[in-house]
């Protein structure tokens, strides 16, 4: 049960009183008070989603209308008191935190602040006077930390988006613990004002969600640039991505270079790899010293001196105020001398060169989130040596000028326990990639939620004269798409020609490209991933089909259908967009109908949602596969957010440069 689920709807979606009195109701539910530091009352919230749906009613652009917020605690609430974990400590924001406030504006409703590790110090969530988190699916085991509250409230269904902190892996931890997404943003690209500091050069505001889109979304709504914030990044001018002409190419560690890892959990790594290169990446052995080199300079060296920085005068003043573990480490890097953060600023420059030649060769890097996955009595038995485990593979993210990405893996974990989450597993890329990153983690976890944001990327079918070296193909390249891999047409694909009429299809392939870049209309475009996506096509296709695990002989498209290309084998989830001519008889069309039937066709059939980059233009052509001497012909006109129109002009050539978009009408 979810916070959302059968909830009344809105003229424009579920209604944002009714979720947030569901919310209220699971919170009741699960009974997990620990997840809370102040939880507003539910009159409240609900006076501020009734403001949203009014927002809604006038037609206000909210894409995250109605969504249910949990902030972590180090993060400034308007009116509810910031305690970073530390009662003594709290203060009376004045204002939300930047990353709040976009997110608000977007239409999100905040539920209230969460718990923590104390002063964002730990990634196990236990260190914290309101209590240790549980972790969601499974309350013996720590909920990982610091941002521990916000990960079990989006994983129990109460919120569907929830913010963290970032230094060392706090919101990526958690995720894997909990089995939801977590987005560790490029230092900078969200402002983190607004924020209690743990390592002020470090810290990145992050956010949980139950799915990739979902996150992408709010991690979208929150980046920008903000003038208050010195530490503020705007991402440089077309940074440089992979290229467009292969698929993505993810670096992968050998399991043997990991060190030690729970039981089962080297299986599952290896059985998501292998996912990955089913569905289109290709995997380039990498090494993983650089990054475990770089994790192990944060608590082991002199960087964590900033800590002190941030918190230090408070904790000496009062460390009776403060847990034990984390006034332990914040009061030991007082006494670090000056000359080893030079010496260890000479070994992380090391590290950086080491994982620029690495990006060099790939794009992405996939690695654990995590080591294993405690209980409480490990955690009370060594807790400085369970933390430090814990944060191998996330602690040097930061000191790199990564981003990352951590993602439930899509392969079942061998011998974990009942009820328990999939391996955790995490992308790293280079600093202002984080929509490749997004775009890597797809194939790991495809969206389930609703459009994005502007940005977003769909997969697209290619045949004929946009394949790779062929003429068209820089229509793709030029809008950022990316090859994902080749494949062929289904043995009954048809492509006509002008000149010879009907020929076997043959080479086809599978690209990811920008939303903002094949769509003029963004409203009515599929969402990334969807099982509807956009079909880029040269020609007039007839008699196609699909193949898919499930239904290996294929399907054919109706009758009457003019059909878009369809591969042969599984595309995940790619399925035709089928044009119908409205009134046509029921009838095989033959050759010399096929385009004049087309002219008659009926927009209502898919509501008037069509989206496309260019203008088609078509002849009638004659059983000969010749054109036709007919002065009239079809030209079909789409335009940002205007319905489709027909209208009729003489032409007597043939353009096939046509990306369309479609969704059917239910029937």
């Amino acid at each position: 049960m979810t916070a959302t689920g059968n909830a009344p709807r809105t003229r424009n979606g579920p209604d944002p009183v009714a979720r947030v009195r569901r919310a209220y109701t699971r919170i009741a539910e699960v009974d997990r008070p620990e997840v809370w530091i102040d939880l507003r009352p539910a009159a409240e919230v609900e006076a501020e989603a009734a403001a949203v749906a009014d927002r809604l009613a006038a037609e206000e652009e909210l894409p995250l209308a109605g969504k249910l917020l949990a902030v972590k605690g180090n993060i400034d609430v308007a009116g509810l008191p910031t305690t970073a974990g530390c009662p003594a400590y709290a203060y009376l924001p004045g204002q939300d935190a930047v990353a709040v406030a976009r997110l608000r504006a977007a239409g999100a409703v905040v539920l209230g602040t969460t718990n923590l590790d104390q002063f964002a110090t730990g990634l196990v969530g236990t260190r914290s006077p309101y209590g240790a988190v549980r972790a969601a699916p499974l309350p013996d085991r720590i909920s990982g930390g610091s941002s521990s509250g916000s990960a079990v409230a989006v994983a129990l269904g109460i919120a569907d988006l929830a913010l963290g902190t970032d230094t060392a892996g706090s919101g990526r931890v958690p995720a894997a613990f909990n089995g939801i997404v977590g987005i560790k943003p490029t230092r900078g690209l969200v402002p983190v004002r607004g924020a209690v500091p743990a390592c002020r050069s470090l810290d990145c505001v992050t956010v949980f969600a139950r799915t990739l889109d979902e996150a992408v979304l709010a991690a979208r709504t929150m980046a920008g640039p903000d003038e208050a914030d010195p530490l503020s990044r705007t991402p440089p001018p077309g940074p440089p991505g992979p290229a467009t002409d292969r698929p993505l190419r993810i670096g992968l560690p050998p399991v043997g270079l990991l060190g030690p890892l729970a039981p089962g959990w080297a299986a599952a790594f290896t059985a998501t790899a292998e996912h990955l290169r089913r569905a289109g990446a290709d995997l380039v052995e990498t090494d993983p010293e650089p990054f475990l080199a770089a994790a192990r300079l944060l608590y082991e060296g002199a960087f964590v001196a900033e800590r002190y920085a941030a918190v230090g005068d408070f904790v000496a003043a009062r460390p009776e105020e403060v847990d034990p573990v984390v006034a332990a480490i914040v009061l030991a890097a007082r006494d670090l001398p000056a000359h080893r953060l030079f010496r260890d600023a000479e070994v992380l420059d090391a590290a950086r060169a080491a994982v620029r030649r690495l990006f060099a060769g790939v794009d992405a890097v996939l690695l654990p989130t995590t080591t294993r996955h405690p209980a409480f009595a490990e955690v009370a038995a060594d807790p400085a040596g369970v933390n430090s485990d814990l944060g191998r593979f996330t602690n040097g993210a930061n000191l790199l000028d990564l981003c990352a990405l951590a993602v439930p893996s899509p392969v079942p974990m061998p011998g974990g326990p009942a009820g328990g989450p999939p391996l955790g597993v995490m992308l790293y890329a280079p600093a202002f990639h984080d929509d490749l990153l997004a775009e890597a983690a797809r194939l790991l976890a495809p969206s389930r939620g609703r459009a994005p944001a502007p940005g977003g990327h769909l997969r697209l079918a290619v045949v004929g004269a946009h394949l790779s070296g062929q003429p068209l193909n820089h229509h793709l390249t030029e809008a950022g798409g990316r090859l994902l891999r080749t494949t062929a047409t289904a043995p009954r694909y048809r492509v006509y020609s002008l000149c010879t009429g009907f020929q076997p299809g043959g080479e086809a392939s599978l690209w990811s490209a920008l939303i903002s870049a094949v769509c003029m209309d963004l409203r009515c475009s599929p969402r990334p991933g969807s099982e509807r996506a956009v079909v880029l096509f040269d020609v007039l296709l007839h008699g196609a089909e699909r193949r898919t695990a499930d239904r290996p002989g294929g399907v054919r498209a109706g009758p009457q259908a003019l059909c878009p290309p369809v591969v042969a084998d599984e595309v995940g989830g790619l399925s035709p967009l089928v044009f119908r001519p409205g009134g046509a008889p029921r009838r095989r069309l033959r050759e010399d109908t096929l385009l004049r039937e087309f002219t008659s066709l009926d927009t209502a059939t898919f509501g008037g949602r069509f989206t496309s980059r260019w203008t088609w233009w078509a002849s009638p052509v004659n059983s000969a596969g010749s054109a036709s001497k007919s002065p009239r012909a079809a030209r079909m006109v789409f335009s940002q957010r205007v319905r489709c129109r027909l209208a009729t002009t003489q032409c007597r050539y043939f353009v096939t440069t046509t990306t369309w978009a479609c969704r059917r009408k239910t029937q």
